[in-house]
């Protein structure tokens, strides 16, 4: 049975990623590079860097509040993490080793390191990130070898994963769905632009370029006060290409405001731009079922408001990843 999408709903294409920085702002990014150091199939290696930047309302130089860096190593096959370590360095950080990407590594970093969630720190965004990012890194592959050999290979690895059922892209009778349930891998990806502009080369932390096959995931919180509070984020996924440059295959911009006071969810939205099958931006109706839910709920919340079809794993973590926006209004209180 075919699913009914409705007219104009539709990934926008890409967004700009670094837009002007508002004077009175806080801006919080974060990358996370994944790469085969040692070739296809090896150990996967994700390099992680963050950063906090508050503009002054006078819109003189801004100060960076927060770095933080990351380097993990996880087993390509079981995506269980074998290697571990963050500058500036963290206490309990190895008791991550041996968590395996998704459910349970998060299980493990909220045990192990509560102090970090509690903070809102940088690092804790992206250790929270390895879930996903170990998930989707291999799709950098799509990009760089013949469809069929790729699909050859899965198959004499065991098989693709059944996808049905997953998240609103792979319900039951989605385009994006094999015979067997398995994804097909016809990604409507689109080229985007470097993240940094020339104009505003503070407007993202460093960013050491990476050649080869990799992919990046990026993610942008902007927060200002005014009546309310005011959240502009953007969340994307990027592969390498062959001819240089780079293509997204997600891409969501988030606009929300929280009350001052509580800090709770007054409104938000979500603006699919890159997404690979039609029926994806469907998730984006759901949204404002977390409208009243305070700000520092947001990562337990949408896991159980959006469970399954009834969210996008990429859309549930840009949503989730605003739990950490009551520390960027202390920093902008301060």
């Amino acid at each position: 049975m075919a699913i009914t999408i409705p007219f104009g709903l539709k990934a926008h294409g890409p967004a700009q990623p670094s837009p002007a920085r508002k004077p009175g702002s806080v801006r919080r990014t974060s990358t996370i590079d994944m790469q085969w150091p040692d070739g296809p199939g090896t150990q996967l290696m994700l390099t992680g860097r963050a950063r906090d930047l508050k503009t002054p309302v006078d819109g003189s130089s801004p100060t960076v509040l927060t770095e933080d860096q990351m380097r993990v190593g996880v087993n390509a096959a079981t995506r269980t993490i074998e290697s571990i370590e963050s500058i500036p360095t963290r206490e309990n950080l190895d008791k991550m080793l041996g968590a395996r990407g998704g459910g349970n590594s998060r299980k493990v970093l909220a045990e192990a390191l509560a102090d970090e969630a509690a903070a809102g720190t940088p690092l804790y965004l992206m250790l929270d990130d390895i879930a996903g990012a170990s998930l989707v890194a291999g799709f950098a592959y799509s990009r760089w070898m013949d469809r069929d050999l790729l699909v050859a290979s899965i198959k004499a690895s065991g098989g693709a994963r059944n996808m049905e059922g997953i998240c609103t892209g792979f319900q039951p009778g989605s385009g994006a769905l094999m015979p067997d349930g398995s994804s097909k891998w016809n990604h409507q990806v689109r080229e985007v632009d470097p993240l940094p502009t020339a104009d505003d080369p503070l407007g993202w932390h460093p960013i050491q370029e990476v050649s080869g096959i990799a992919m990046r995931r990026a993610r942008r919180i902007d927060v200002t006060i005014g009546e309310t509070i005011e959240i502009d984020s953007m969340f994307q996924d990027s592969s390498t290409t062959p001819d240089g440059g780079r293509v997204a295959v997600h891409e969501y911009r988030l606009t929300a405001t929280a009350d001052i006071v509580t800090g709770k969810l007054i409104t938000i939205n979500a603006d699919p731009r890159v997404l690979p099958y039609d029926e994806c931006p469907l998730a984006s109706l759901n949204v404002g079922r977390i409208v009243g839910t305070p700000l520092s709920e947001l990562r337990t919340v949408v896991l159980e408001q959006f469970p399954g079809t009834e969210g996008c794993t990429h859309l549930n973590d840009a949503m989730r990843a605003l739990a950490e926006v009551p520390t960027l209004v202390h920093a902008l209180n301060a």
